[in-house]
């Protein structure tokens, strides 16, 4: 049943999805740290931050109803864009980037809070604080960067509801591990749903693993 190709269309999908949206999570974790510990309390900073933080406190079955009202072909950012993006692999790739950005960003920003000082030596020697941030900072959080990343992805890897909306769980398209798992379950294949389950548990577990090996360094 590991074998079978219904079960490894998901998997090589999943690992596809959470190496993109991977990539993504560590750019935007690090810029938008960059912004939110820098910027003042100004209105910008303050939408910046509550939609950071939105998919942390709202359904995601609700995140990905807006995200689909959003990138779909008649919404805003889909007319804008001219992508097709729901119902295809990089709608699910955003349903993951969007499901995990909170557990990157929120981290990174705490931890940067905490190198003002270093920072400000910095400016007295003589640089600037894009230089202070790159050269300063950012090294001194980089468990924290790292353990942000991990549970960013480990959260992507469980996402349901937003990928259900943006993904539209297509089989051999965009049915990822986790959305296989609800499938198996609806379809009474309780025995391929264990299986499926134990997969995420693995990697699940990997990513316990390095959290511990981060915080034991």
């Amino acid at each position: 049943m590991l074998l079978d190709p219904s079960t490894l269309g998901p998997l090589w999908l999943t690992l596809r999805v959470l190496l993109y949206s991977g990539a993504l999570l560590l750019g935007a974790g690090v810029l938008l740290g960059y912004y939110l510990t820098r910027e003042k309390r100004t209105a910008l900073r303050t939408v910046v931050d509550f939609l950071v933080t939105l998919p942390l406190v709202f359904p995601p079955i609700a995140t990905g109803f807006v995200l689909l009202l959003l990138l779909g072909r008649s919404g805003p950012l889909g007319r804008l864009t001219g992508a097709e993006i729901v119902f295809s692999f990089p709608g699910v790739v955003a349903a993951s980037f969007v499901a995990g950005l909170p557990l990157m960003v929120k981290p990174v920003v705490t931890a940067l809070q905490g190198t003002t000082r270093l920072a400000e030596a910095a400016y007295v020697l003589g640089k600037s604080e894009w230089q202070a941030f790159w050269l300063v900072q950012l090294p001194n959080v980089k468990r924290e960067l790292a353990a942000g990343w991990f549970l960013a992805l480990g959260r992507s890897l469980g996402e349901v509801g937003i990928t259900l909306m943006l993904g539209g769980n297509i089989l051999g398209k965009t049915n990822t591990l986790s959305l296989e798992i609800y499938n198996s379950v609806f379809s009474g294949e309780f025995d391929r749903a264990v299986v499926l389950s134990c997969l995420i548990g693995l990697f699940s577990l990997l990513i316990y693993f390095a959290l511990k090996r981060l915080s034991a360094v």
